[in-house]
């Protein structure tokens, strides 16, 4: 699942997530094994051989042309130098608000490594060495394995970083990951070379990895509060520390020791997650948080000859569907806080995780999206690289499986109060309570999205571009994260406000005979300075007729001002009274019928000027974004307001 950087920079996590004492339940599902049972059903690190280690053996399990595929990525990467990181690019987090240039400088080198770590694994003939050994070495001489934005955790604040304190963050485990990975596949070619390589990568790891995992204490791990909610961090690092560990560790007691470290970590995340699996990130970034606990759960099955093994808990399998559950259409997904409007579903990995779990379900879909999405390559992408190995061995497994979109006609999940529902003819609606607290979090609470015939009509606009704006104290002066930008009401010029005490209240999903309907009480979303004693909205889809919003308010006394916004990339015409027409690219109509007696209307284009705006470019593939702006005429104190959306 490949995002472009600019586009990300990084669009998954940030310096430190926000850790909550929310809601937590302590299934602890891999705690249930003990560390005498790791340590009993452990493969000893020598005899550990999860993927083909020569040609020949790869030639077993991976088409021909995935194999030349392989081989091409290394040839690329052949040509290109490791390229030094300057402080000067380190020091434009600081000085500007750019990470992008340290992240494109950083990454590349990882992903050429690994392509040509690959390559010469498949093909065998040494003409990748030299380069390899290369970009070892200019990794292992770097002074920091992580992201800029990530140095804010060490004592010495954001900057340059401090040598003397090397922290864990995402990109740092990454990178432990792919050095391990590398030795894994290469390691006899590189003694061949200077028997210093090998030693210097399991210094390096032990150095910046092993050895802070087990003295420091990480607020992405909840520093040590067994209660905090923890988010895609979590599963993400202990992925790849799970990974590092096996393969360079020849300790076997270090060795077990840090697999039921890390199983407490997934754990954790695990427990922080509601009954029903849901991810308060969205489905962009389940790939980075779900995705994850299933990466770390395929290496600890492997590495135990399948001993430790959760893959048909029922509790796992919720949060596996969630991702299905919230597709839309095409690479359309529902998005919520931070997550993105489009992906390029990993299919393959979607397919593994249906067939582990026995859902049939999942597999269809994650064939599904194989075949269409995702171009029906090696699915290569530049993270999670041993998710990228396990894909490679499912390739001709899922090819051959059929292809079906299945998709999910009603989806309710409680916990994080998102549903979902889609009509025979077309038409698709998504609405959420929660509160703004949330992770990632938009302050969008009751907000709503309409997709019709695959397409687009009124948008949750999404995140732009990751800067050292967005998860600072300005975050909320960043447009796309505030309500005014949502699909929602302003009230005597007030917007929601931005922590969790700001929420949706009597929330309430009902489902029959072709109608759903979300409901909830949107009063304490707003500051007192809205003078709100009541604001209800009803969210329903009628699949005989279309989708109907509704919001019933009090106030204390009569209105001010009350806006009312719908973003949208269609073609919008609003000469109408009492109609919105938006034109689809297939040249349908989809109709949002508003009282023309109690508002006025206009149509804002959006002007996507500034850095962080760039990546909503991108998000919707140029188009332009509009806002339709309905602003009341009565000033009535209390009143039922009304929109129809239809075909």
């Amino acid at each position: 699942m490949k995002f472009p950087l600019l586009y990300l920079s990084f669009a998954l996590a940030l310096i430190c997530p926000a850790l909550t004492n929310a809601q937590v339940t302590h299934r602890d599902l891999l705690q249930k094994f003990s560390i005498t049972e790791v340590k009993q059903s452990l493969i000893p690190q020598d005899q550990f051989k999860p993927f083909p280690q020569s040609p020949d053996a790869w030639k077993k399990v991976l088409p021909d042309s995935v194999i030349k595929q392989l081989v091409h990525n290394g040839e690329v990467a052949l040509k290109k130098q490791f390229n030094n990181i300057p402080a000067t690019v380190t020091l434009e987090y600081v000085r500007t608000g750019n990470r992008t240039d340290y992240e494109k400088l950083s990454f590349e080198k990882r992903n050429q490594l690994w392509d040509l770590t690959l390559a010469e694994s498949v093909e065998g003939k040494g003409r990748f060495t030299d380069q390899i050994v290369n970009g070892v070495w200019s990794i292992c001489e770097e002074s920091f394995w992580g992201a800029t934005a990530h140095l804010g955790s060490q004592k010495a604040g954001a900057g340059l970083p401090d040598v003397e304190e090397p922290i864990v963050e995402l990109f740092s485990a990454e990178t432990a990951a792919v050095l391990a990975w590398t030795d894994y596949f290469v390691g006899p070619q590189l003694q061949k070379v200077s028997k210093l390589i090998r030693p210097r990568i399991k210094y390096e790891i032990e150095r910046r990895t092993f050895n802070p995992m087990i003295t420091g204490h990480w607020g992405w791990a909840g520093n040590g509060n067994a209660n905090a909610k923890l988010n895609n961090w979590a599963p993400w690092i202990a992925s790849n520390y799970i990974t590092a560990n096996l393969l360079i560790e020849k300790d076997e007691t270090k060795r077990a020791d840090a697999l039921c470290r890390a199983m407490k970590i997934v754990d954790q995340y695990l427990n922080g997650l509601g009954a029903d699996g849901g991810c308060d990130e969205g489905p962009s970034y389940w790939f980075a948080a779900g995705g994850c606990v299933y990466d770390a759960l395929n290496m600890l099955h492997d590495a135990t000859n399948g001993k430790i093994n959760i893959y048909h808990d029922p509790f796992i399998q919720k949060m596996g569907s969630y991702v299905y559950k919230t597709h839309i259409a095409g690479s359309y997904f529902i998005n919520v806080a931070d997550a993105h409007p489009t992906i390029t579903a990993d299919g393959l990995m979607l397919y593994r995780f249906g067939k582990d779990m026995g859902d049939k379900q999942m597999m269809n879909f994650g064939s599904w999206a194989y075949h269409t999405l995702s171009g029906e390559g090696a699915g290569v992408e530049q993270f999670r690289r041993t998710r990228t190995l396990y894909n490679l061995l499912a390739i001709t497994d899922c090819k051959n499986y059929p292809a079906k979109e299945d998709d999910v006609a009603d989806a309710w999940f409680g916990d994080v109060q998102l549903m979902a529902s889609r009509s025979a003819n077309g038409l698709f609606v998504a609405s959420h309570g929660g509160d703004n607290g949330e992770s990632h979090n938009h302050d969008d609470i009751g907000d709503f999205m309409i997709y019709a015939n695959g397409y687009p009509v009124i948008i949750d606009v999404g995140s732009g571009t990751y800067t050292s704006r967005t998860f600072s104290k300005d975050r909320y002066k960043l447009w796309f994260n505030t309500s005014p930008y949502h699909n929602l009401p302003t009230i005597n010029g007030q917007e929601q406000g931005s922590t969790a005490e700001y929420k949706a209240t009597d929330v309430k999903y009902v489902q029959n005979a072709g109608i759903s309907t979300l409901s909830m009480n949107l009063t304490k979303a707003y500051p007192a300075e809205a003078g709100l004693k009541s604001w209800g909205r009803i969210v329903k889809m009628d699949k005989t007729k279309g989708v109907e919003i509704d919001d019933n308010y009090e106030l204390l006394k009569p209105a001010n001002s009350i806006t009312q916004s719908f973003m949208s990339v269609s073609d919008i015409n609003t000469d109408s009274p009492g109609k919105i027409i938006f034109t689809l690219p297939d040249h349908t109509n989809v109709y949002l019928d508003y009282d023309a007696n109690a508002w006025s209307v206009k149509k804002e284009k959006m002007e996507l000027t500034t850095p962080e705006d760039q990546g909503l470019k991108h998000s919707w593939d140029g188009k332009t974004i509009w806002r339709v702006l309905l602003t009341n005429k009565t000033g009535e104190q209390s009143k039922m307001l009304k929109y129809f959306i239809h075909k």
